[in-house]
């Protein structure tokens, strides 16, 4: 059984890895639902970005041993942070939360359950939460969802700050990919050599944290993310059977993504832009309906001066 007491054990059984820069009005949260924890064997590794807010002293006031602070640069590579997290991890079991989001009271002890059951990996629901509307209950999986082919081909289904991994198949893996072409998908694109791994993948079913959306994000991080997301998808594309139903399927998976990003670009009132990646995912899937109907929202807004 898993020690879920700190005290009675110099080696935790879980590693929280959060990445952070300049995220101190989030970090408090993030930090304070950890130590609320039901179970207690666990460190936190901080890994600050050189930030220039106060986050090194936010962590410090907490005054909590199991709390660990190193700056790193990470140039710009968030999964660079959370690599340097997994290389200074005590623990066998991995857990990553992102420096704006937060845990629910029982999560690593419900989770932690699953891995005593044999799995390697564990994911849980998440209340999606954003300033502009109510908290969203998503359910992530399920198994069959998590494939190569279908995280290729249909998408992603996996959280980071909801999931749990063993550090052995992390380090098999090789961590993280710091490729900067993968930025701001680099999760994605580890969910996916994971599923190649015949690792045994577990769904919890129910909400056990909360992510935090930026919609109002700038329209620069939209298509980077975009690109980074695309990036992804074309490497693993490759690891799929070279088939014209495969060729087919990418070209809707990326028309896909290229709409979501005009709809955030809709969400931050910057109908004009959103009308341009509608018009760039047409012609990777003509029969992808969504698209024309936005198309034409946003013609509307843009016309009426409407934000959305």
């Amino acid at each position: 059984m898993l020690n879920s007491n700190h005290q009675r054990s110099e080696i935790p059984a879980v590693s929280v890895i959060i990445p952070t820069y300049n995220h101190a009005k989030y970090l408090s949260g993030a930090l304070q639902s950890v130590i609320n924890q039901s179970f207690t064997n666990w460190e936190a590794i901080i890994i600050n970005n050189y930030s220039d807010d106060n986050t090194v002293e936010i962590v410090a006031n907490f005054n909590e041993p199991r709390f660990a602070l190193f700056n790193f640069r990470n140039e710009g590579v968030i999964a660079a942070s959370r690599n340097e997290g997994l290389r200074r991890a005590k623990a066998p079991i991995i857990a990553f939360l992102d420096s704006d989001d937060i845990w629910y009271t029982d999560k690593l002890h419900r989770c932690l359950e699953e891995f005593e059951n044999g799995a390697d990996i564990v994911c849980h629901g998440e209340n999606w939460v954003s300033s502009d509307s109510s908290p969203r209950a998503m359910f992530y999986g399920p198994v069959n969802r998590a494939s190569h082919k279908s995280l290729v081909f249909r998408g992603n289904c996996i959280s980071t700050s909801a999931t749990l991994l063993r550090k052995d198949l992390l380090n098999q893996l090789g961590g993280f990919n710091e490729d900067q072409t993968f930025v701001t998908a680099e999760d994605y694109e580890l969910w996916m050599r994971l599923s190649l791994s015949n690792s045994k993948i577990v769904f919890v079913d129910q909400l056990l944290g909360e992510y935090r959306r930026h919609d109002q994000s700038a329209s620069s991080s939209v298509a980077r993310h975009l690109a980074a997301e695309i990036a992804v998808i074309n490497v693993h594309t490759k690891l799929e059977a070279s088939s014209l139903v495969n060729q087919i399927r990418a070209r809707h998976r990326r028309a896909k993504a290229i709409y979501s990003a005009g709809r955030t670009e809709m969400r931050a009132g910057r109908n004009g832009l959103a009308i341009s990646f509608f018009w760039q995912a047409i012609p990777q899937s003509p029969f992808f309906l969504r698209t024309y109907v936005a198309t034409i929202l946003a013609m509307r807004n843009h016309l009426l001066g409407k934000p959305k």
